[in-house]
């Protein structure tokens, strides 16, 4: 594959025809690492997973209440954050994605809620549902990555750490013929 310089490719994809969109350039280097049918499958399962549990781990991090924002002081914490700038870094790479992320979030948030309501009926806390979680998708990742024989692609560049849950969706869409 060819170098690209990544500076100089469009983010939005509104260039000319033989512009790259920055997105599949960094889903050409995300692909890189993931070429193993048995990392790939490992991937669709834990990375889903991965973000789950990491939106459930920030989710459990006190929001300190804030007088202005009134009746919606129970509405907004830490995840808040992290959901509005994850969709707004995947609507500047891609909207279609973005979109779906954001409904996959907004299932995700229903989940978390669900079990804070487990935990206030005598289950277990959100943060060790989602750290056994977390911990337990990341030893798959570690294996799928030895199967794989390379090193995951986040080790190079943190932004890839973002970039996994939409190269799942890219494929996804890309096997139902559906642009993004």
């Amino acid at each position: 594959m060819a170098s690209t310089n990544i500076s100089n490719t469009p983010q939005n994809g509104t260039g000319g025809a033989n512009n790259i969109r920055l997105v599949d350039v960094y889903f050409a280097k995300y692909a890189e690492s993931h070429r193993n049918g048995t990392n790939e499958a490992i991937h669709f399962i834990c990375i889903p997973l991965i973000v789950f549990s990491l939106l459930g781990l920030v989710w459990s991090i006190p929001f300190p209440y804030l007088k202005f924002l009134g009746s919606y002081n129970g509405v907004f914490n830490w995840a808040s954050f992290l959901i509005a700038f994850s969709i707004y870094y995947y609507l500047k790479l891609s909207p279609v994605l973005s979109y779906i992320m954001l409904l996959i979030l907004f299932g995700f948030s229903y989940a978390i809620i669900q079990l804070e309501h487990w935990h206030q009926a005598g289950g277990p806390a959100l943060w060790l549902v989602s750290l056994i979680i977390f911990f337990i998708s990341w030893v798959g990742q570690i294996i799928g990555h030895k199967i794989e024989g390379k090193k995951p692609s986040f080790l190079d560049d943190i932004k890839f750490l973002l970039i996994g849950p939409i190269y799942l969706l890219h494929l996804v869409l890309k096997k139902l013929s559906v642009k993004y």
